[in-house]
């Protein structure tokens, strides 16, 4: 049974006519709903392990949202977990381990759908020790698992960026999320070029090489994320049409087993892929698309 726990999260927008107060009541309704969207599917996986599509079907919480502080479009919302009665809003606790696994993991889904870069393993790993430490009975999100919530979290995401990129009405927007006495920011903010990286993607002309260890695979989508060394970070990919023979998949699948297993230098924990590059308008590499995979030497 999870105790109750609750997590304040604010959307705030700045810029341009919202910074009188105004901003378009369409374009703005649209950001509520794609805000509380995102974060109902998150909170629904930290809590049940699983996902899910409709925002409705969240299970063991409760999202409420406050009218904007005065003079702003600064939104307050408030995530009550582990009961959903009104008369814990205010009463329950917000500085525990349960609140931290939902910023971690908002975090993580928020700045990497916007090009940013988060050490998922770095992030979430001491967190969830010390939940377990406290007999917090949840499971531990996979990578992967946040990798498919990045999925279904990304029109949700770029709807709050319409006050932005429709009408200018705002400039910017802020997520931040209150962790004990501290109001601290997500890793990345939403601007017109955070949009632009969400909305247009372009494939480069030439392919090449890459070699690395797969971090994380979806079987039913035939995406994944794999560590480039050269790169300095995991890179999104997804296996072509033509490429996703039974060798390939066998190839990505061994190595994300090695890996996970702290079996690294083990034979077959390196890939081979070679891709074409997605990237965005402004040429940030968003992911791979790979036309042929294979164990590493053996391509």
């Amino acid at each position: 049974m999870i105790q109750p726990a609750q997590v304040d999260v604010t959307l705030a927008f700045s810029g341009g006519s919202s910074n009188q107060a105004l901003i378009d009541f369409y374009d703005v309704s649209q950001a509520l709903i794609g805000f509380q969207r995102s974060l109902a599917l998150t909170t629904h996986l930290v809590l049940n392990g699983e996902i899910i599509t409709q925002a409705p079907s969240l299970k063991g919480a409760r999202i409420y949202v406050a009218p904007p502080e005065y003079g702003s479009w600064k939104i307050p919302a408030y995530i009550v977990m582990g009961a959903t009665g009104l008369y814990h809003l205010g009463t329950a606790p917000k500085d525990t381990p349960l609140g931290h696994i939902v910023f971690s993991v908002y975090n993580y889904v928020v700045s990497e759908t916007l090009g940013g870069n988060v050490d998922y393993n770095k992030s979430l790993g001491q967190i969830y020790e010390e939940a377990q430490k406290e007999g917090l009975p949840l499971k531990p999100v996979t990578e992967g698992q946040a990798d498919s919530l990045i999925e279904k979290c990304s029109t949700a995401i770029k709807d709050m960026h319409r006050p932005i990129a429709m009408t200018g009405t705002a400039n910017a927007a802020a997520i931040s999320i209150s962790v004990g006495a501290s109001q601290v920011p997500l890793s990345t903010k939403l601007s017109i070029s955070t949009f632009e990286f969400m909305n247009e993607t372009r494939q480069s002309q030439n392919a090449e090489r890459v070699v690395g260890r797969i971090s994380s695979y979806n079987s039913n989508t035939f995406k994944g994320r794999i560590y480039i060394k050269s790169f300095g970070r995991p890179v999104g990919f997804e296996i072509a049409q033509q490429a996703r023979t039974k060798q390939a998949v066998q190839a990505i699948t061994t190595s994300l087993h090695l890996n996970a297993n702290g079996m690294g230098d083990r034979s077959g924990a390196l890939v081979s892929m070679v891709v074409f590059r997605l990237e965005s308008k402004a040429g940030h590499l968003k992911s791979l698309l790979a036309t042929a995979v294979a164990k590493h030497g053996e391509a």
